[in-house]
């Protein structure tokens, strides 16, 4: 399947409409006092998770969490020592991983 001009503009304005719709991510870091990672928004909130609630986050150390990058639409916070990501609107919506991995962690609670 070869990818047309079309396809490319279509979906440019998929990621328009979605950066329209939810905050980007500014800034994020890793608190070691707390061990939560912590992101800000292009809303002016900040919020935070623990990494041991994450899909592909729970055996992560100190030092992966350290280094993250923020993608360039801002939808999404990378981590490359563990190749994980955050999903902003995942995020937001309480999401920290797949469907079957949100049961999982709903069952263990």
């Amino acid at each position: 399947m070869e990818l047309t001009d079309d396809d490319i503009r279509k979906a440019d304005e998929r990621g328009a409409r979605l950066k329209a719709r939810w905050p980007q991510a500014v800034k994020v870091r890793f608190n070691r006092h707390t061990r939560r990672v912590v992101i800000s928004l292009s809303s002016g909130v900040e919020m935070s998770f623990s990494p041991k609630q994450a899909q592909g986050f729970e055996t992560a150390s100190d030092n992966d969490l350290e280094e993250a990058e923020i993608t360039p639409s801002g939808l999404a916070v990378y981590f490359p020592r563990i190749n994980a990501d955050i999903y902003i609107p995942g995020l937001l919506q309480g999401a920290l991983g797949s469907k079957r991995w949100m049961e999982m962690v709903q069952e263990r609670a």
